[in-house]
């Protein structure tokens, strides 16, 4: 890597409030292209994930939406932010009064991106680079999976893992902007959001951002 996490981020990006969540701000980028061309320079590698963490996606927003409108939901509970890109469901959480929250990703730039939104607004988050699906859920009261059915692989590895916890008696809670692979059965409706997006990155100004719970 040529360039420290931390710098290239503050360099890439500014910190905004994101549209549904103005409670919290972000370290957010403009542009899904410059951005990804930048970070795939950086590196000197081409083919790279895009970089989720980098932009306040419906799902999370609509998550931590949930969190500050029903702070019940995590207040006093251990929560897990599954794929949690910029972080912004976990840190609604920990504003929230959840009493431990940690936010898991694969992506060390997604990591550093959250440890910079944590410092941004004061506020706690147990950082996680690792494959939390390589093994049951445990220790965690709710998790939050935001827009994680987007294409077949990750659904198909995801959704067993979230049935198995909801089985255990976690509360497990997926927000879903009309991606193709999302579930049929298994899931009720609890909340509804209209998230506003851009064209850089969805097909539409806005997206109904539904918020489900994992049934078993």
């Amino acid at each position: 890597m040529s360039a420290d996490p931390a710098d290239f981020i503050r360099a890439q990006t500014r910190r905004e409030h994101p549209s549904l969540v103005p409670e919290l701000v972000l370290h957010l980028a403009s542009r899904a292209t410059d951005l990804w061309e930048a970070t795939e320079a950086t590196l000197e590698r081409t083919g790279l994930p895009p970089p989720y963490w980098a932009f306040a996606w419906p799902g999370g927003q609509a998550l931590a939406r949930l969190a500050l409108d029903r702070p019940e939901t995590v207040r006093g509970k251990r929560v897990l932010d599954f794929a949690a890109g910029s972080g912004v469901a976990a840190l609604a959480a920990a504003k929230a009064g959840a009493a431990h929250v940690t936010a898991c990703e694969i992506d060390a730039f997604a990591c550093q991106a959250m440890a910079l939104n944590a410092d941004a607004n004061g506020l706690a988050l147990e950082i996680l680079d690792i494959d939390v699906l390589a093994k049951p859920a445990s220790g965690w009261n709710v998790i939050f999976a935001g827009d994680v059915f987007y294409e077949k692989p990750m659904a198909d590895k995801v959704w067993p893992w979230l049935k198995a916890a909801a089985a255990t008696g976690v509360h497990v809670l997926v927000a879903d902007p009309g991606r193709a692979y999302l579930p049929a059965t298994g899931l009720t409706e609890i909340a509804r959001y209209t998230v506003p997006t851009s064209l850089d990155l969805e097909d539409r100004l806005a997206r109904e951002t539904r918020i489900l719970e994992v049934r078993v």
